[in-house]
């Protein structure tokens, strides 16, 4: 069920599934599409404001239901994150999607898509950067997205600077997860995930500790723990404590949850609130090893 990669001539359509953005917010994003020889269709709530939110939910919901059923559009990015996905996911006909598949570009906000589309209908999506953070984005993040998305491949090597929290091993699996505090918000719906069997990967932005530490209990507690294939850590950017310190960081708390399992575990690999946001596919398998704090992931389709 991988959705094809885009060749040059296709079409990628840029929609505002949750927080507002201006036109003038994506057009370096647009000139590196154009650059890759793809061709752009901009949604209609691009440049719309309703308080917050990039439209109502009802125009969110039926732009990306347009890009949906179109077949000319063959991938889809949310310009932003924020907040708004979980406002509008039950309403979107997945019926055209199922049939013919198409690449679901984004983070953040945006993992309430990729846990849904995983959970429902067991179709890779791709978790990576987004249009309105390109002109800050490394060469490699913008590069990697264009590796998964035209060529079907991704292939990384990182080292760790968190040695301790690293744990030796290989698996071949299946990479879900994305933010936290989404995954945290979606225990329980028709937009949660299967972790069994999995590579859970988590980042987050902005969260205080002992609320991380939370949202971690609820996911031990509805069993994403359970039988994990493996564990990536990724950023967890500008992390706030309270005045009496929690004592440890998220990093350090993931690694607790799950450093009893037999698995692979990396921790700081580099993708979510960063400039060098490196694309994953998620719900495909993967090839995983973990070596003296060296990540090594392969996916090879092209």
């Amino acid at each position: 069920m991988l959705p094809p990669k885009l060749k040059p001539g296709d079409k990628i359509g840029i929609v505002a599934f949750a927080k507002r953005i201006s036109f003038l917010e994506i057009q370096n994003a647009i000139s590196v599409f154009k650059s890759w020889g793809l061709e752009v269709e901009i949604g209609q709530t691009i440049g719309a404001y309703w308080n917050q939110f990039g439209g109502n939910d009802e125009m969110r919901k039926d732009d990306i239901q347009a890009m949906i059923d179109d077949p000319e559009i063959k991938a889809i990015i949310s310009a932003r994150g924020g907040y708004g996905s979980v406002r509008i996911i039950d309403d979107i006909d997945f019926s055209s999607f199922r049939i013919k598949p198409k690449w679901i570009i984004g983070f953040s906000d945006i993992t309430t898509f990729h846990s849904h589309i995983h959970y429902n209908f067991g179709i890779p999506t791709i978790h990576a950067t987004m249009p309105v953070f390109f002109p800050n984005n490394s060469e490699e993040s913008i590069n990697s997205l264009k590796s998964v998305l035209m060529h079907e491949t991704m292939e990384y090597s990182e080292i760790s600077s968190y040695g301790e929290l690293c744990k030796n091993g290989k698996t071949t699996a299946e990479i879900v997860g994305g933010n936290l505090s989404i995954l945290y918000s979606n225990c329980g719906s028709d937009s949660s995930i299967d972790t069994n069997g999995k590579i859970l990967f988590l980042e987050d932005l902005c969260e205080y500790l002992y609320a991380t530490d939370r949202m971690l209990q609820n996911l031990k507690r509805n069993n994403f723990f359970e039988n994990l294939a493996g564990v990536i850590i990724g950023s967890f950017s500008d992390m706030k404590d309270s005045f009496i310190p929690f004592g440890k960081t998220a990093e350090e708390m993931i690694f607790d949850y799950v450093k009893h399992l037999e698995i692979p575990i990396f921790t700081g690999f580099p993708a979510g609130h960063i400039n060098n946001n490196k694309a994953l596919i998620l719900g495909e398998k993967i090839n995983m090893k973990v070596n003296n704090n060296r990540i090594n992931l392969i996916l090879k389709k092209g």
